[in-house]
């Protein structure tokens, strides 16, 4: 088989990317995490062919951080909404572009909803942009302030998504959530944890959620209510999303709470705090998330929690933390960081 000169040359390079022990380097925004084996290769593929121009780190980065924040068609929503096609190299607002022209749309329901944000072109709506504006806060979990455009809009801070406007979400600017991965081990009929063949390391379970929207399985999480502590945001979601607490009895709630206290009481631990790559997100409005992972070591508390899916969730299970998950948004890379937390296989 011929092989041209350029091609053994991409071969060559390949060769020595995949021979070198490459492990992971953290990009500078909270939520993406490169590979230096992409990076490496990009930078030999740059050296083979200088005439061919390399998309920069920060190009990189952000389009990997807004892949679902691009889908074509918005989500969650019986008529079709077409986002425009934003290439990997326009993702930047920095980036000039421009005939740039995102599809606009907010949700009609969100236009009538009393707990979301006012249209901007309302002059009684003064929103006090990353600060916190009265019982709402504005401000980013991002170490970066977010830009104001000339029209007086949020603009969403890993880059432009192809659809202007709010789409389904309350808030201009940052829509905060919290979630909670509620973990314990796998344990087979002697209650000995179960090992993973591959990996020699122990199998993970976390309560997953079947969402009622189509969005597919995801973290029992939900948004932060204006005013409310992310520590009151996670147990209520919880509690929503996971135990029914809107469908069961006075009686039953008093005891599922207090159950729920004493496991949440123990403490979690913060494994994200950020922007989330979220298909609904827009250029003027977006998701970021608090994630804590509540473990139970040995099993015995969160076997006492009486779980059933809520009334917007289709279905609850536990399931076994692993790479081959599919879930909703960015709650995939949130289970990993809980695996590499715990020790656990991924």
């Amino acid at each position: 088989m011929l092989i041209s000169r350029e091609g053994g040359r991409l071969l060559a390079a390949a060769a020595i990317v995949s021979s070198v022990g490459l492990g992971r380097v953290s990009a500078r925004c909270t939520f993406c995490t490169l590979t230096s084996q992409r990076q490496n290769w990009l930078s030999f593929v740059g050296a083979l062919f200088p005439s061919v121009a390399s998309p920069s780190p920060v190009c990189i980065q952000l389009a990997s951080m807004h892949e679902k924040a691009r889908c074509t068609v918005y989500p969650l929503r019986a008529d079709q909404i077409e986002r425009i096609k934003v290439p990997d190299d326009k993702v930047e607002w920095s980036t000039e572009w421009a005939d740039y022209s995102p599809t606009e749309f907010t949700a009609p329901f969100v236009l009538k909803a009393p707990w979301a944000d006012p249209e901007l072109n309302n002059p009684e709506f003064e929103p006090k942009w990353n600060s916190l504006d009265g019982k709402v806060n504005r401000v980013s979990y991002e170490p970066k302030k977010y830009e104001i455009d000339a029209k007086g809009k949020p603009l969403n801070p890993c880059g432009r998504t192809g659809l202007c406007g709010r789409g389904i979400l309350g808030r201009w600017g940052p829509n905060h959530a919290a979630d909670p991965v509620v973990t314990r081990w796998q344990r087979d009929s002697n209650g000995d944890k179960v090992v993973n063949t591959d990996t020699g390391l122990p199998i993970l379970e976390f309560v997953c959620i079947e969402r009622g929207d189509g969005g597919g399985w995801a973290i029992p999480g939900g948004m932060v209510d204006p005013g409310e502590k992310v520590a009151v945001t996670l147990k209520r979601e919880f509690m929503e999303e996971a135990m029914d607490s809107t469908q069961a009895s006075k009686e039953e709630n008093a005891q599922n709470s207090k159950l729920v206290d004493s496991f949440f009481s123990a403490g979690g631990t913060e494994v994200y705090k950020g922007y989330v790559d979220d298909p609904r997100n827009t250029d003027n409005a977006w998701m970021e998330t608090v994630v804590m992972n509540f473990h139970d070591e040995t099993g015995n508390k969160v076997g006492n929690l009486k779980l059933k899916a809520g009334d917007d969730a289709k279905n609850l299970k536990w399931m076994a933390i692993g790479k081959s998950l599919t879930l909703y948004a960015s709650h995939k890379s949130f289970v990993e960081k809980v695996a590499k937390l715990q020790k656990a296989h991924w």
